[in-house]
């Protein structure tokens, strides 16, 4: 069996696992504890908020596999930076928006949407796009599927009952920790991808490994609507 193949299978038996061994679907969970403090907390916490913010990026596979697909290809310091700071910016706005603003959407369908932007940063990955004789907006996408990232975070939060007194801070607290969680997973990101340029098996995976990520994407949008479906 060739290693596409191998691909293909392992992500149908982990498909089938999340929808049949896995009955209680949650979108961006959060422990019991982190959540029992996010409702009773009264007033500004901005230390405990943040912390809140960099633990759920940091445990974040979602936000992580996108944005290992969007860094892959990024050999130029400034390039990472300025697709990431697309990306911060985009669900920074929807993260403030949402939970601030009120805005509101299902969890299920967000969280599927975000699986689908990993699809479509491995699918771009590997010449997709070129293939279809189709060129999309790289830096555009980026910012569009940060407000779906931002959005998803947002939906977590609102289904808790936040305090108004310190809400501003304590929302803004928790993105600069979502941002703090971010670079210090990013970090560890690079200094791999970095290490594994080095050697001729990068180009040699690069194929396989956004096939993986395309498959990992397959399977969170998967099981978002699954949870759609049954507890929707």
């Amino acid at each position: 069996m060739s290693a596409k193949q191998w691909i293909v299978l392992g992500a149908a038996l982990i498909s089938l696992e999340f929808v049949f061994l896995v009955p209680s679907v949650v979108a961006h969970p959060m422990e019991r504890r982190d959540a029992g403090f996010v409702e009773f907390v009264q007033g500004p916490a901005p230390a405990p908020f943040m912390y809140l913010g960099a633990k759920h990026m940091v445990s974040g596979y979602d936000h992580l596999l996108f944005l290992v697909g969007v860094i892959f290809f990024l050999y130029r310091f400034k390039d990472v930076v300025l697709y990431v700071s697309l990306f911060t910016l985009g669900h920074s706005l929807t993260l403030l928006m949402g939970v601030i603003g009120g805005i509101g959407a299902n969890p299920y369908a967000i969280d599927a949407i975000i699986g689908l932007s990993v699809v479509y940063k491995g699918f771009e990955n590997i010449g997709g796009f070129n293939r279809m004789n189709f060129r999309p907006n790289t830096k555009l996408a980026v910012l569009v599927f940060g407000f779906f990232h931002g959005f998803g975070l947002a939906t977590k939060l609102q289904e808790f009952t936040l305090s108004k007194d310190g809400l501003v801070a304590n929302i803004l607290s928790f993105n600069i920790g979502v941002e703090i969680g971010q670079i210090l997973a990013l970090t560890v990101v690079l200094i791999m991808l970095s290490y594994w340029r080095t050697h001729s098996s990068f180009l040699h995976n690069a194929f396989r490994t956004n096939t993986a990520l395309m498959a990992g994407g397959f399977i969170l949008a998967g099981h978002q609507l699954v949870g759609y479906v049954l507890y929707s």
